[in-house]
């Protein structure tokens, strides 16, 4: 029967903590690092923004282990149950280097314990986790990573990501489709090193997702977010690569993403593409409409009834099994 144990460690001065799922059987087992997607996201994938607390960072966990992989899920500093006290520590220094170092510490913590391959850690990231997890890939590691599983990965800069869903969402108000043109010479005046100075009239939900790219604790992270993309490194990966992106993802999107990385990939037999078309952002198993998703996208993410994509956990497990000669069962 697979068990859990907490785990913790230091960094610059900062407790981070996390969540070790072991198989049953005595090991040693590969394992899969997951990394959460972004803001406030915790290591089960819940945000206090969303309601529910069903998080797919966890069911990926436990269907891991009936599977005989291990796993470790951790709260990055900016997340999780600490987050306000490590806030103030945090402000200036989060940077995309300060997200790898978690990694790096993260899976230093798995591979020093004595039930796991430490020859078989595979990364799988969420989102802007899958960043992270790329930057981890693509440079010189302790411990490397013998696989990647990208996860609703960008593949435009973040800025173009984030002008989409904010139309996205416009469109489903009244007017709302007539205020994009502040928004984006909102999201101009950012690009271009100056302070966004959104419109007053513009709606408070959407001044506060634009001012979230300027709050202190998240520079220089949130300027070096704006302009990357999965694209940016997914050339230069070694190792066995699965990109996943979900039908019913409104964030990240089959063609305009998914589009872009393909065309990175181009010819290169180690990167694998997967679109399960029930998939939402979070791989969570989602059936609605369109329109409605789009409309309420949170609500297929956490809430008790919303379970994992099947095709989804088929297709991650059967690549484990396949590319990295692991015995994965179902």
């Amino acid at each position: 029967m697979a068990s859990s144990v907490e785990v913790s460690w230091q960094l610059d001065g900062i407790t981070m903590a996390g969540t070790v799922v072991r198989p049953a059987g005595d090991g040693p087992f590969p394992s899969v690092v997951l990394v959460a997607g972004s803001g406030p996201t915790d290591r089960d994938w819940c945000s206090p923004l969303l309601p529910g607390s069903n998080g797919s960072g966890r069911l990926f966990a436990e269907a891991f282990a009936r599977a005989g992989i291990a796993s470790l899920r951790y709260d990055k500093r900016a997340s999780g149950p600490h987050a306000r006290e490590n806030v103030t520590k945090l402000i200036g220094t989060m940077s995309m280097q300060s997200h790898l170092d978690e990694l790096v510490e993260a899976v230093r913590v798995l591979s020093e314990l004595d039930f796991i391959d430490s020859a078989r850690i595979v990364g799988l990231g969420n989102s802007e986790g899958a960043l992270h997890v790329l930057h981890y890939a693509t440079t010189p590691q302790h411990v490397p990573f013998a696989g990647i599983v990208l996860a609703a990965p960008p593949g435009r800069p973040i800025q173009s990501v984030l002008l989409s869903q904010l139309a996205l969402q416009s469109a489903q108000v009244p007017g709302g489709a007539a205020l994009m043109p502040k928004v984006e010479e909102a999201a101009a005046r950012y690009a271009a090193g100056q302070p966004m100075n959104p419109d007053p009239g513009l709606p408070d939900t959407v001044k506060m997702v634009l001012a979230s790219f300027e709050a202190p604790v998240n520079l220089p992270f949130a300027r070096e977010l704006w302009v990357e993309s999965t694209c940016d490194s997914l050339g230069k990966v070694q190792v066995p690569t699965l990109v996943l992106i979900g039908g019913r993802d409104v964030q990240i999107d089959v063609r305009a993403d998914g589009g872009p990385l393909q065309e990175a990939a181009a010819g290169m037999t180690n990167v694998t593409f997967a679109f399960p078309a029930n998939a939402n952002h979070v791989f969570k198993e989602d059936t609605r409409e369109p329109a409605e998703v789009a409309a309420s996208p949170g609500n297929g993410y956490n809430g008790p009834g919303t379970h994992l994509d099947p095709e989804s956990l088929a297709t991650i497990l059967a690549w484990l099994g396949e590319t990295m000669r692991w015995r994965v069962s179902a």
